[in-house]
């Protein structure tokens, strides 16, 4: 099975040099040429581009402002010649064997997508964590549409920070949104479970991946997760929401707190959560919100220019 790897780029530093190392490595070990890896940089302003060509994969280079989370990924997916694609971004560093134990996944003809599992980085606080934790399992399993009823919009989480895409059926279902705020993963996986498709959880193909955000970087993000389901409203009402997931992951956390003694995070917590819920019900109803303040309540201000 021929695999191509896609991974956006925009001034990725030195978390961006870990991630191109560990991915020559897996693919000299993997005996995978560097080619195989397309890089999509959004005119970065530091040495990102040199460290693409450094580690020998092919390197596009578009302007930051047509930069789109579904978008830029289809333009990938158009420059690739493989039976599956998968993506990286540029902070989630592979894990020994990662690629071989992603790819096994497409051993089953249903699978259109599959994702693997998100460690925490080295640096990772408690929140980010738990975080990491609660969302990726050591178990792996495969999710389709008679899954629905029992696990909701769980049944089409994935995430493009480390997932893999069987090529015909990405384009037989038309690839992701080409202009979306984030969510083109959910958005691809929804269509496919619709379509009689399935989307495999491997828990043995890893990448270190994770994010200390503040509680304003929280609100923002989540600001965004509900705009995203503002404009694409077919995936709650197919899938319904993710209240009972939410409720189950504070509570998860506060236990893993008390548990790993972190008791000085428990009100951060309770702060992040709440401006979690509130960043999303107002992206749920951004359409009335002036468009100047939209800018300052989002995370990818890129979106709104």
């Amino acid at each position: 099975m021929n695999v191509n790897f896609v991974v956006p780029v925009y001034n990725g530093g030195k978390i961006w040099e870990q991630c191109a190392a560990a991915l020559h490595d897996c693919l000299i070990a993997e005996q995978l040429s560097p080619q195989q890896v397309l890089v999509i940089d959004s005119s970065s302003r530091d040495n990102s581009r040199d460290v693409a060509a450094r580690y020998g994969f092919r390197c596009r280079t578009i302007t930051s402002a047509e930069f789109n989370h579904g978008g830029t990924r289809n333009l990938g997916v158009e420059m690739s010649d493989g039976d599956v694609v998968v993506f990286l971004t540029q902070d989630a560093i592979p894990q020994a064997d990662f690629i071989r134990k992603i790819v096994s996944a497409f051993d089953d003809e249903q699978v259109a997508v599959a994702y693997g599992r998100q460690l925490p980085h080295d640096d990772a606080n408690p929140l980010a964590r738990h975080a990491r934790g609660f969302n990726y399992s050591t178990r792996s399993y495969v999710m389709g549409i008679s899954d629905k009823p029992l696990y909701g919009i769980k049944t089409v989480f994935t995430s493009n920070s480390f997932a893999a895409y069987r090529v015909k059926v990405f384009r037989r279902l038309g690839g992701f949104p080409s202009d979306t705020i984030l969510s083109e993963d959910m958005y691809l996986a929804a269509l496919a479970v619709l379509a009689g498709y399935r989307v495999a959880y491997v828990a043995e193909a890893a990448v270190k991946h994770s994010h200390n955000y503040t509680p304003v970087e929280e609100f923002k993000r989540y600001f965004d997760i509900g705009v995203f389901h503002c404009d694409e409203k077919w995936i709650r009402e197919e899938f319904g929401g993710a209240g009972g997931e939410g409720t189950r992951f504070i509570f998860s956390e506060l236990r893993y707190l008390m548990k790993e003694n972190h008791y000085r995070w428990i009100p951060r917590a309770c702060v992040h959560n709440a401006l979690k819920i509130a960043g999303y019900k107002l992206g749920q109803h951004y359409q009335k919100i002036p468009q100047g303040l939209i800018r300052k309540l989002s995370m990818h201000k890129r979106f709104w220019q």
